[in-house]
């Protein structure tokens, strides 16, 4: 079997026709090889670069950051790599695939091969430069979409609160801190007055529209700390961390007050729509998120049991009713 030994000139012109990057710099960081891949898409040929200092040719590069990069290789005499994860790219290179996308630039994976002589030195640096645009736009339209099917997964549709669910678990990591830190933490539980009869009059639609608006008002009336969710059918629930029942009340009351000020426009008429809200403080006395729920629950039901559109304390009532 014969050896084959390829040549200098058939070696150059594989490397010249790949579509890959490769160029290769001294110490100096002057350039000593460009191939036609590097040609066409920064549009210098190669005869205008030989022989010239990288930056000086292309003074937008990132010069600290490469320079370290081509250093290292100098002095460890090893190879260094780097990923379009790690920095998007070294050349700022157009691409022709879809603008959807999201990536303006060609995305680059970058491997740095030392060149050594007889001695073992290195004399040189090749770059490799790798067009990973495709597996990048892969990857981001993949986490875009695990990113939307995670806010599917704990928001519900109708309202973008918290669905039940996942502002159950929030409400139990609150309850847990509240615990820990012996923190002030109150609940609030509310819901829609007469919802029934709303849908009955004007449609699921029309009772959509309302709970679309009601959930609207509870945004803008929390802090961001606040956690609000719908808890099922037109009840709705707030956690409101570092809060007494006092300070509980007050945020109730407001939000009381603008949804009942607030009528839902809807097919050319306004649906008026008033809330009962019952709220609940934390104290060591409650043994874990559901008694809290429960508490909160019951002034709920005893405010809509002493006519409806009004706030009621569970801890209050509690004490009323044992006077």
């Amino acid at each position: 079997m014969t050896e084959f030994a390829p040549s200098q000139q058939l070696l150059e012109f594989i490397v010249d026709r790949i579509n890959v990057g490769v160029f290769i710099v001294n110490e100096q960081l002057e350039i000593q090889f460009w191939n036609k891949f590097m040609s066409s898409n920064s549009g210098v040929d190669a005869s205008q670069v030989i022989g010239k200092p990288l930056f000086d040719c292309f003074p937008d590069l990132p010069q600290r950051w490469f320079a370290k990069k081509v250093s290292s290789v100098f002095m460890l005499k090893n190879f260094a790599f780097t990923s379009w994860e790690q920095r998007p790219y070294l050349f700022p290179f157009r691409h022709n695939r879809p603008v959807t996308g999201g990536m303006e630039f060609m995305c680059q994976d970058l491997t740095l091969m030392p060149i050594k002589n007889e001695a073992g030195d290195v004399e040189n640096v090749c770059i490799i430069l790798f067009d990973v645009t495709d597996a990048a736009i892969y990857r981001s339209m993949h986490q875009a979409a695990m990113k939307k099917l995670e806010m599917v997964s704990r928001v519900d549709g109708l309202t973008q609160l918290f669905n039940r669910s996942h502002w159950q678990s929030r409400l139990a990591e609150e309850f847990s801190r509240a615990g820990r830190y012996s923190a002030p933490l109150s609940l609030i539980m509310f819901d829609l007055d007469h919802f029934k009869s709303v849908n009955d009059t004007h449609g699921h639609l029309g009772g959509d529209a309302v709970l679309v608006q009601v959930a609207g008002l509870i945004k803008a009336a929390l802090r961001d700390t606040d956690i609000a969710g719908r808890y099922g059918g037109e009840e709705f629930g707030i956690v409101l961390p570092n809060t007494t029942a006092e300070g509980a009340r007050v945020v109730a009351e407001r939000l009381r007050n603008t949804i009942q000020a607030t009528p839902v426009p809807y097919d050319k008429i306004q649906i008026p729509v008033t809330a009962s809200l019952g709220i609940a403080e934390f104290s060591l006395k409650v043994k874990d998120a559901e008694e809290f729920i429960a508490n909160a629950d019951a002034a709920l039901y005893e405010a809509k049991e002493s006519g409806r559109n009004r706030v009621i304390i569970y801890e209050q009532m509690v004490r009323e009713n044992s006077a």
